[in-house]
């Protein structure tokens, strides 16, 4: 009789889901050649075919050799055989459709064969409706992986990996593929609803094209990010305005805050709003500056008389301009001035930090808000559904708040009021069209492990620790992303239904991510230190199977600016001029793109744009670049047009020229520092 070229060998024990199988004699080589195409035999993560009749079972091989072979057999004569291979059922194909899990169990001596390109494109190619492709099989290039994007959204999902595994690229991938689809694939999904929190400013040019920004110091076609402070929880705003206060300040502050919040209210009724079960809580505008003005004032006010009744004021004070009163020193004993005893709380040094906070230019994005800064009487420009539609109602498919600026004190409590003003418009407007039941939300969260970790008390981790419990009712699905899973919380992570496991170094790391994953499969979550960049073990509600899978690069000029830095290749060129007064000036600004050469000029004359000479280089939206040295005048010609850069370095022209990708320099280093015209 022939041997069958995929058999692989024959069930020899059946332990719940794990099944021992036999090799094969036949079987003498590791590589099989079937169809014209090698396949390794019992390579650890590679799938296993089980015929059943009618229909066929599937698994996963997780370990191989001598460490397979059954307990019952370890102590018998011979002992223990390298011809022993592991399996964990995983799934069965019944007529066509596969489906995770199996209705009945393999016998011993049943046939195990080797899976090849046709059986994966049967399990991995149906087309369905709601999904997205994120990589191609590690084992078979022509095999698309999908996912399954309901899955992926309401069940939640994280990716993780050690940094320099490819998981920013990973990350901007999925998303890219989500909102446009991938070369050769369907469109894509335009009316995605995306969140990406970026924490360190990696995907603005990744995503440009299907995105719109958000950021603290804004580039051209990017918006300015405004984040309300009174839309915050008052008791973590106080705590990072005011710094820890004893109860009864902090009551009375409180009550101070209802107070300026239920007035205007009163006078002005917001749709919705009920006044009677209003409480300081309640998302309403009110002044910071008002609130520190009159707190201050009785901390430092003096009376002439002892009846109280004449202040000594020598200079009146602004709410408006943050300028405190100035009275007369109190004297000592019975001479006058007297000391002030009405509505004193003993707070002069935390009032000290708020108006610090207010003045401090780092802050002016949650402070001082644009058009919904509160004026003195709680009135504002914008209120929360303008802000709601600036993040979720323009016509992009992603919204990127680029955090990058933000200032570590106060990110975790930032994080804590973007998830909250989002989470709670979207759950109690969940019948509405723009709500998350019709249009569901994806939050991705980056560098999840600095604002979500297991000693972490501020509002982010408990507003994440809600989205994940009760989100996917709601529409409101997360994305974890972090290198450092031991240090994510643990409720956070168990609730993640799809996991994106790249390469791992670490050993807790590794634990964490193994006792997460909802498949009993060690033998893969063991490799995961030997994988390549840009290569993740994909497993849970969204995946088919468990697979192991090599991520789809996005286009060259559409990856995040996340690789490292070229160290050889830097420390190996010529010394450029250097300027450390910009460096110095960046630290101050607190924004690496800041630049002092913002001085505008004059357009050179038009007989020196004619006879200045461009070169035609490679790029994808770049056609001619020319420079001419004398007047440090750069000149582009895009696709759309020729323009001007003015002020610009010969060494930055010659380094910009050296760039593996002009068009990335272009953008990170020319356009947001040197003022330009276009010709």
């Amino acid at each position: 009789m022939k041997t069958q070229p995929t058999l692989l060998g024959h069930v020899g024990a059946v332990s719940g889901a794990k099944i021992s199988v036999l090799q094969s004699p036949a079987v003498s080589s590791g590589i099989s050649i079937i169809g014209g195409k090698s396949y390794k035999i019992g390579q650890v993560g590679s799938f296993v075919r089980i015929p059943q009749g009618y229909h066929d079972l599937y698994g996963l091989v997780s370990e191989a050799g001598a460490n397979a072979t059954p307990d019952a057999l370890l102590n018998s004569v011979g002992g223990g055989s390298e011809r022993w291979i592991t399996v964990q059922l995983v799934g069965e194909v019944m007529g066509t459709s596969f489906e995770r899990g199996i209705s009945q169990y393999p016998n011993v001596n049943d046939e195990v064969h080797l899976v090849t390109e046709s059986d994966l494109a049967a399990i991995y190619g149906v087309e369905e409706q709601g999904q997205v492709v994120v990589g191609r099989l590690a084992s078979a290039d022509g095999i698309p992986v999908k996912l399954d994007l309901n899955k992926l959204v309401t069940r939640h999902s994280a990716v993780l990996g050690s940094t320099g595994s490819g998981k920013s690229t990973t990350v901007a991938s999925l998303l890219r593929s989500i909102a446009s689809g991938v070369e050769g694939s369907e469109a894509g999904f335009p009316s995605s609803r995306i969140l990406l929190l970026d924490i360190h400013g990696e995907y603005s040019h990744a995503l440009s094209d299907v995105a719109k920004v958000f950021r603290i110091s804004p580039e051209p076609n990017q918006t300015q990010l405004n984040i309300p402070f009174w839309a915050l929880d008052p008791n973590d705003l106080l705590k990072f305005l005011m710094g820890g206060l004893d109860d009864k300040p902090l009551t009375a502050i409180l009550d101070k805050v209802y107070e300026y919040k239920n007035e205007p209210a009163a006078l002005h009724p917001r749709a919705g709003l009920n006044i009677a079960s209003m409480t300081s809580d309640t998302p309403l505008p009110f002044s910071l500056k008002k609130l520190w003005f009159e707190l201050l004032e009785p901390e430092v006010k003096t009376w002439e008389d002892t009846a109280r009744s004449q202040p000594a004021l020598l200079q009146a004070g602004n709410a408006n301009t943050v300028t405190p009163p100035k009275y007369k020193p109190h004297g000592a004993g019975a001479t006058p001035p007297f000391i002030n005893q009405v509505g004193v709380l003993g707070i002069r040094r935390p009032l000290d930090q708020l108006r610090s906070r207010l003045l401090d230019k780092k802050y002016d994005f949650l402070l001082h808000p644009g058009d919904w800064e509160p004026d003195l009487d709680g009135n504002v420009t914008k209120d929360l559904d303008a802000l709601l539609e600036d993040w979720l109602g323009h016509d992009k498919p992603i919204t990127i708040l680029d955090l990058s600026g933000v200032p570590s004190a106060v990110l975790e409590q930032l994080i804590g009021a973007i998830l909250r003003i989002l989470y709670e418009a979207l759950f109690w407007g969940r019948d509405r069209s723009e709500g998350g039941i019709a249009r569901p939300l994806l939050v991705v969260m980056e560098e999840a492990h600095r604002y979500l970790s297991k000693e972490a008390k501020g509002p982010s981790r408990s507003m994440v620790q809600r989205i994940v419990k009760e989100g996917r009712k709601f529409g409101v699905g997360a994305m974890i992303v972090s290198q450092r899973p031991s240090e994510v919380d643990e409720t956070i992570l168990s609730q993640c239904g799809t996991f994106v496991a790249m390469r791992q170094t670490n050993s807790s790391d590794r634990s964490k991510v193994q006792a997460s994953l909802p498949d009993n499969l060690a033998g893969i979550v063991d490799s995961l230190p030997v994988l390549r960049t840009g290569e993740a073990i994909i497993t849970g509600e969204a995946a088919r199977l468990p697979v192991r899978c090599r991520i789809s690069l996005p286009p060259a000029g559409s990856r995040p600016n996340s690789e490292d830095p070229e160290v050889a290749k830097a420390w190996m060129a010529d010394r450029r001029r250097e300027n450390y007064d910009h460096l110095a000036a960046s630290w101050r600004a607190q924004n690496p793109r800041w630049a002092a050469n913002r001085i505008p000029r004059t357009p050179i004359p038009q007989h020196q744009i004619e006879a200045m000479e461009r070169a035609a280089v490679t790029s994808s939206n770049v056609v001619s670049l020319g420079y001419d040295a004398t007047t440090e005048t750069l000149e582009v010609e895009f696709k759309n047009g020729v323009y001007q850069y003015y002020n610009v370095p010969q060494p930055t022209y010659d380094q910009m020229m050296e760039a593996e990708s002009i068009g990335k320099f272009l953008n990170v280093y020319i356009k947001p520092v040197y003022p330009c015209a276009k010709v």
